[in-house]
């Protein structure tokens, strides 16, 4: 019998610079498909950043097929601005996840540190190393850009709660199902 199959999309937002890891996971072993960036610096509309945000997931998702999206979740700051810019960009990636049926689960940017460092107060440096050593990824492999190896952390993490099934189970597999179990909060 073959072992069980599982890709995991892992998103860490931005409206300059969003951060993209594609986890395969065979059995209970993760190994690293890809890591990336969207860079939309140069991009100076913001209706026309998210549009490209919104475009270059789908994209993603259309060429891994991820089976879950793991994403991080705006930490509050205190710049509201940010914040909004932040929370749009996180609620494009959601969407175009939504429009492919895929279930979608949220991290603290703290619980994904926790999980993948033993420490919610690492820095993105130490995130980078200590994915690096538990997936064995190449040196060469590694981005000048944080936002990558935070997306592939957030897909990791991800991956350690797939254990606690009462976790991954809850979370809505479409917009229909999303809609059922917030009924109460609707009307």
């Amino acid at each position: 019998m073959r072992p069980l199959e599982k890709i995991i999309l892992g998103i860490d937002p931005g409206t300059n610079v969003l951060g993209y890891g594609v986890l395969k996971v065979v059995g209970r072993t993760p190994s690293m498909e890809t890591m990336g960036v969207i860079d939309l610096r140069r991009c100076t509309d913001v209706y026309l950043k998210l549009g490209r945000i919104h475009e270059r997931v789908l994209g993603i998702i259309d060429a891994f097929h991820p089976d879950e999206l793991a994403i991080e979740a705006p930490f509050f700051g205190k710049n509201v601005q940010s914040m909004l810019k932040l929370g749009r960009a996180q609620g494009v990636a959601i969407a175009a996840a939504i429009s492919r049926d895929i279930p979608i689960s949220e991290y603290a940017p703290m619980k994904i540190k926790q999980a993948i460092t033993g420490n919610g107060q690492a820095s993105k440096e130490q995130v980078a190393a200590m994915l690096q050593r538990m997936l064995h990824i190449p040196q060469e492999s590694l981005l000048p850009y944080f936002d990558a190896t935070d997306a592939l952390g957030a897909a990791y993490c991800h991956f350690l709660q797939m254990g606690r099934p009462e976790k991954v189970s809850s979370a809505p597999r479409s917009w229909a199902d999303f809609a059922r179990q917030n009924a109460q909060r609707i009307h």
